[in-house]
């Protein structure tokens, strides 16, 4: 039987999703605790990676289990089992043929800045003091809605076959000394919504103005984009499914 497993984590103290050689991962981390309370070698299938660093306020799993798993039993078990910063928040069975990653059909990240100095959220978001014009910024979010290819956002030597992206919106919003930039799109590229935030902070910064994201887009070249934001400020907040994740 296939299980979904819904989950949340701090990325903080993770090398990322992915399992890697000398490093701590959230997936890593993750099977070893359901391979040990299942009695049995479980590998999982996230519904994407997550870089070091970087924060999922909600991630979909699937792995494989020959048994019936009672989630009202199973949750709180793994969830006592598991560091603080990962939380299980529940696993239901799906169809055989269910897939965390290729299934979903539109993720949402959001970043975050802070702009007054605090000591209590430095892990989870990026303190950026210097002002930021907010309305600049909305005017390139929109043009992003405008393009499909954004190799010019991408990690550099990454083995993906298209740069497309399918993006629905992008917006920022601000709340006193934070703000908030939102963006929501079929799947995202390596490395992209940071390198989307850091090229934003150069324009809200007047460095360049908001058309220049035109060039930018239309070069196909990282070099052109901006800087790559902190990851830090990262979280991954959404991902939705054709089907019922309740």
């Amino acid at each position: 039987m296939r299980y979904f497993i819904k989950l949340a984590y701090n990325g903080t103290n993770y090398h990322g999703w992915q399992t890697q050689p000398n490093a701590v991962s959230v997936q890593e981390t993750l099977e070893k605790a359901l391979s040990l309370l299942l009695k049995n070698k479980i590998e999982i299938v996230a519904a994407g990676r997550t870089d070091s660093g970087v924060h999922a306020k909600e991630m979909f799993a699937h792995f494989d289990f020959e048994e019936a798993i009672d989630s009202t039993f199973w949750v709180p078990k793994l969830n006592s089992y598991l560091p603080k910063d990962i939380v299980i928040h529940s696993i239901f069975e799906v169809n055989a043929e269910a897939h965390a990653r290729f299934d979903a059909i539109e993720r949402t990240y959001e970043y975050h800045i802070h702009s007054t100095k605090d000591a209590f959220i430095n892990e989870l978001s990026w303190y950026h003091f210097y002002p930021l014009n907010l309305e600049k910024m909305n005017q390139a979010a929109k043009i992003l809605l405008e393009y499909t290819d954004f190799e010019c956002f991408s990690k550099v030597n990454t083995d993906v076959f298209t740069f497309n992206c399918k993006i629905k919106n992008a917006f920022w919003q601000q709340n006193e000394n934070q703000l908030i930039f939102t963006i929501t799109a079929d799947r995202f590229l390596r490395n992209m919504v940071r390198a989307i935030v850091g090229t934003m902070i150069n324009i809200g910064q007047g460095k360049i103005e908001p058309e220049h994201l035109r060039t930018i887009i239309e070069s196909k070249n990282r070099s052109q984009a901006g800087f790559s934001a902190p990851a830090h400020g990262l979280y991954l907040t959404q991902i939705l499914y054709p089907y019922s994740t309740e």
